[in-house]
């Protein structure tokens, strides 16, 4: 079964018209080559089961940024670091300033559409060409642009879990429980994190109060994998599973340096699965590819006729 967000009822047709390249999380990167742009659409027709893998490099193009890139990535614009799962769990300061912090944040994050590319894999899907796509993005946006076959490898921004009664519900429910317990407080939002924050200072946050599970008082976290934790062993089986089904390996918008999804490199590579990678500057997998092509997603996944 495939490990997704919450459904969604979404016209392809009007976010494809309405989607709006935002380039300004893009890292720099020359138009692809025509021999390039060839030899990846020659590997795409060879395949007849294809599993791709794809990071956050597909989604700067809708407005979402991302940690690592350079010069427009987070860690080289501000000192800001993703919170930690231990300290997540240890400390109710640390849930509060979280959640405040995403509670300003989420309007926009959760307003962002599927860019060309998303919209792209979900049509390669549609025609047959797409085993499975195993996304490290817990923005929603490969479920917004109708992707069945689809394993969120690190969770979705979208669902919240109880740490209690691990009961799931929607963060947009979330949200309404955050404004009723908080009539009043208001902070301004800046730049949102690839997770969904903002920064805002402690004294900001004092006052900011979180709710509990409705069901059994828990402590209620969004259903992602935070730094410091580990993916679900069901989930990695599963993916294991299905890459051993398919014929050819396709990264894109990932430079793999998390464990979690290059894993399934080693194992592709391991097994003679031939990869192919597209992404702006190096990956921790480019010695086991085939085929390395360094340009958008948004300009050459479109371009790929999935024959």
């Amino acid at each position: 079964m495939a490990v997704t967000c919450m459904p969604w009822l979404v016209d392809i047709r009007r976010l494809s018209s309405t989607a709006t390249h935002f380039l300004d999380f893009v890292p720099a990167s020359a138009p692809i080559e025509s021999v390039a742009l060839e030899r990846l659409q020659n590997f795409v027709c060879k395949t007849k089961r294809l599993f791709v893998i794809t990071g956050a490099g597909l989604s700067t193009e809708s407005g979402i940024p991302d940690y690592r890139s350079e010069g427009v990535g987070l860690y080289a614009r501000t000192e800001r670091r993703p919170i930690q799962h231990a300290e997540f769990l240890r400390s109710a300061k640390s849930r509060q300033r979280y959640w405040a912090r995403n509670y300003v944040g989420w309007p926009q994050f959760s307003s962002h559409l599927p860019n060309s590319a998303h919209l792209a894999l979900s049509s390669w899907e549609a025609l047959g060409k797409v085993h499975w796509l195993v996304t490290q993005n817990v923005d929603a946006l490969h479920s917004k642009a109708g992707q069945q076959q689809l394993t969120e490898l690190h969770g979705c921004a979208h669902r919240v879990v109880c740490l209690g009664c691990r009961s799931l519900s929607p963060r947009e429910t979330l949200q309404a429980r955050f404004a009723a317990l908080n009539p009043g407080w208001v902070a301004q939002a800046g730049d949102v994190a690839p997770d969904g924050d903002v920064f805002l200072s402690n004294e900001q946050v004092q006052h900011f109060r979180v709710p509990s599970c409705e069901n059994c008082g828990g402590i209620l976290k969004p259903e992602v994998t935070f730094f410091g934790d580990t993916v679900n062993r069901d989930t990695v089986n599963l993916v294991h599973k299905r890459l051993a089904e398919s014929d050819g390996v396709l990264v894109a918008g990932s430079s793999l340096q998390v464990y979690s999804g290059y894993r399934f490199l080693l194992a592709a590579s391991e097994t003679k699965i031939p990869i192919a990678i597209l992404n702006i500057g190096p990956t921790r997998a480019d010695h086991l590819s085939s085929l390395r092509v360094s340009a958008r997603c948004g300009e050459v996944l479109p371009a790929i006729l999935p024959c």
